[in-house]
């Protein structure tokens, strides 16, 4: 028998209620129910609700049939839902409230419903207010001055009298009506706003008229507008719909850079002008875009204000409101094989205290989310993941590179982070069974490795791995519980995280210890052996060691170092490794000090020609080497593709080497195979855009990282200024 009854109903009613069809508020939570209490014949009666409460309870998901036509508001927090694609049946949902739903991974498509009832709402409910109070106003022919006092009238006065959604979001409706007006004063009526230079002025007058709230949204929101060129600046026609609601701000710190970790922790001395010592301060958490407060730290959710841009052309210009933001991207150097791939999105979102004037705050890593095999993206047009995590000074964000959203974001106020990694855990839900779930490690300066369950907005634990800076982390792609953290401690340490329970109770546990002579910048596990070898560049060489965990000593020294030709052509073990990748199952990719190069490398050969014997150092057996920038400046990391065979690295102007390298691999896989002296050119070379902010040209642009998705459909590169960019292939 359903818990749910009538007089249930009319005694949780707020206020109570002698009639059904008479509720606007009800309140259902705490009463342990299940999808089968919610009676579709029973909720077709509540016609007039409006606002419902079923937070605390048992549900997994909604009937598909409730029929309430008039609900704005519904709070769902605190169940057990894996799925809210039947609240699509209501209409006019303006709210929705669903924290704390463990099993609950995508909202895409509600929360796209929600926002395109929305803003039908308002801009019906705009069109309405212009036909009754001002279009008699406007003469058949009017003038310049004519048109600026109409517009500012009309302005101040929608913003004032539409009103729309719970007052929880006032101020951004407040904003988004704005943003309708002034789309509809442009294209529905054909009204060129910018008539003159004193647009801009009259902009700021009507701001400075709106209330100090709406002054307050304008600050944090990244406006951008996109116009060719050769045009005025036109903020009238600005592409609202790319804008996103101001609870979800850009989270900053300036991080000091891992150079100066490993000054302070080690003897070697990276480069300086990279770096930025400002003391991380307490993170204050912005309002409007929180979610789960636990372990006293905050997950917040929602959209991102982002500086974002989609570029056609080679000659478009992008503006932002305070203070001028101007992208114009490069004709981009081409090989004989053309790669196109267009710039979608340049994003400002690990600032810190939210200041748009940041750009010191250093970018690092960034990996994307792996699919779950039990549960794909219902998305037809999404075929690969496209939510990459990235990390830079006191934050982590969970970015959708193909709408530039900032998904998630996650932050630590004494922190700076420099390495993210992802694994998927089968953990124990409801009656014992097991769902798969990713789950984000994330490290940094503090040494500590914290555990994010993304889906939950829940930072479940973290362990205290080392004294000094973690420089990189990395799962194990055989043992999804296994954890490397290679720290500035000289050491690299394997993990067992555990799996936690339902309750999120988990035992992390110390495996095994690699020494290391120097500081460990990269590291990668053999793909033919996960299990037996790990591989890392170093401040100082590049060493393997022997990871099996059948054999007994729990602290080991490396099996092998490798050689490279140093700059007068001699093998040496001394120099930094601080790119390295595998292409392949064997070829391996390195940058090390030697200006204007990077290694491709045999690792069967070269690591099979250290014998049997105790000879401990061996030469690298080169492939070929890639053309690159003559820089001496080092941490500019590389990555590979191994699915499309491509090599990517940046460098210290902003620009991205690609290497498609299918053309060469036959050759590389035969014994008697010769390194030719002739260095292989980049495919194509990705120029960074014109970028200026308040009028001045942002220069010294250092791409940190770049990767891209298995299936180089988005690559992602991080920069030395606060900014990560998103290209996507055509």
């Amino acid at each position: 028998m359903s818990k749910i009854t009538t007089e249930l109903l009319l005694e949780r009613a707020v206020p109570k209620s002698t009639r059904l069809r008479k509720i606007e508020t009800l309140n259902l939570s705490k009463l342990q129910l299940k999808t089968g209490d919610l009676d579709p014949r029973l909720f077709s009666r509540l016609r007039h609700l409006q606002k419902l409460d079923l937070s605390d309870n048992l549900l997994d998901k909604f009937p598909n049939s409730l029929t309430l036509p008039d609900l704005r508001v519904l709070n769902c927090n605190n169940n057990q839902l894996e799925d809210v694609t039947a609240l699509k049946q209501f209409p006019l949902l303006e709210e929705l409230n669903y924290e704390n739903n463990v099993y609950l991974t995508d909202i895409t498509k509600l929360a796209n419903h929600v926002r395109r009832v929305n803003s039908r709402k308002l801009t019906s409910k705009v069109t309405a207010h212009w036909e009754e109070f001002f279009r008699d106003q406007l003469p058949e022919k009017y003038t310049a001055e004519q048109v600026k006092s109409i517009k500012k009238k009309f302005l101040k006065s929608v913003q004032t009298n539409v009103v729309y959604g719970p007052s929880s979001l006032s101020e951004f409706t407040r904003w988004r009506v704005k943003m309708i007006a002034e789309e509809f004063l442009t294209c529905s009526l054909g009204l060129e706003l910018n008539t003159d230079t004193e647009t801009e002025e009259n902009m700021d007058e009507n701001e400075e008229e709106s209330a100090e709230s709406s002054k307050e949204a304008a600050e944090e929101e990244a406006k951008v507008t996109v116009t060719p060129r050769k045009r005025k600046r036109n903020r009238s026609k600005s592409r609202f719909g790319r804008k996103k609601s101001r609870s979800q701000a850009k989270t900053e710190e300036t991080v000091p850079n891992p150079r100066n970790s490993s000054q302070e922790e080690d003897d070697s001395a990276p480069d300086k002008a990279r770096a930025s010592n400002e003391p991380a301060k307490e993170a204050t958490p912005e309002q409007g875009d929180e979610g789960t407060h636990k372990n006293g730290e905050k997950i917040p959710k929602g959209q991102s204000n982002r500086r974002s841009s989609q570029l056609p052309g080679e000659q478009k210009s992008q503006e932002q409101d305070n203070g001028v933001v101007n992208l114009t991207p490069v004709k981009n150097s081409k090989a004989k094989e053309d790669i196109s791939v267009e710039p979608l999105h340049f994003l400002q979102c690990h600032s810190k205290g939210n200041s748009r004037e940041d750009f010191k705050t250093q970018l690092w890593s960034c990996v994307f989310e792996p699919l779950l095999d039990c549960a794909p993206r219902k998305d037809p047009i999404v075929s690969c993941s496209r939510t990459v995590a990235t990390c830079g000074g006191e934050s982590v964000c969970l970015i959708d590179c193909e709408t530039g959203v900032v998904l998630k974001k996650y932050k630590v106020a004494t922190e700076e982070f420099f390495s993210v990694a992802w694994t998927t855990l089968p953990m124990v839900i409801s009656d014992s069974r097991k769902k798969s779930h990713n789950i984000l490690a994330a490290a940094g300066r503090r040494g500590i490795v914290k555990l994010i369950h993304v889906a939950a907005d829940f930072c479940y634990g973290e362990i205290k791995a080392h004294k000094k800076p973690i420089a990189t982390v990395c799962f194990s792609p055989t043992q999804e519980t296994h954890l490397f953290t290679a720290s500035y401690d000289k050491r690299i340490v394997l993990w067992d995280i555990g799996i936690p329970d339902c309750d999120y109770n988990f035992k992390a546990s110390q495996l095994l210890v690699l020494e290391c002579l120097s500081v460990p910048l990269r590291i990668a596990l053999v793909p033919t052996c996960p299990e037996q070898y790990l591989l890392a560049g170093c401040e100082e060489g590049c060493f393997t060691w022997n990871i099996k965990l059948e054999k007994e000593e729990k602290s080991r020294p490396f099996e092998a170092s490798f050689k490279f030709p140093d700059e007068e052509g001699e093998m040496s073990t001394s120099h930094r490794v601080d790119g390295l990748a595998f292409l392949n199952d064997d070829v391996v990719v390195s940058k090390s000090s030697k200006p204007g190069c990077i290694y491709l490398w045999s690792w069967s050969r070269s690591f099979d020609s250290k014998g049997k014997g105790s000879q401990r150092t061996v030469s690298a057996v080169i492939l070929a080497e890639l053309e690159w920038s003559t820089t001496d400046l080092s941490y500019l990391t590389l990555s590979t593709c191994p699915a499309k065979l491509h090599v990517f690295c940046g460098d210290e102007q902003g620009s991205v080497w690609i290497y498609h390298l299918s053309n060469y691999t036959t050759a590389w896989s035969s014994a008697k195979g010769k390194h030719s002296d002739k260095r292989i050119p980049p495919t194509q070379i990705l120029k960074w855009p014109e970028l200026q902010a308040n009028g001045e040209h942002l220069s010294e642009v250092y791409i940190n990282n770049v990767i891209t998705d298995p299936t180089f459909t988005y690559l992602v590169a991080l920069t030395s200024v606060n900014i990560t960019a998103i290209w996507k292939k055509s």
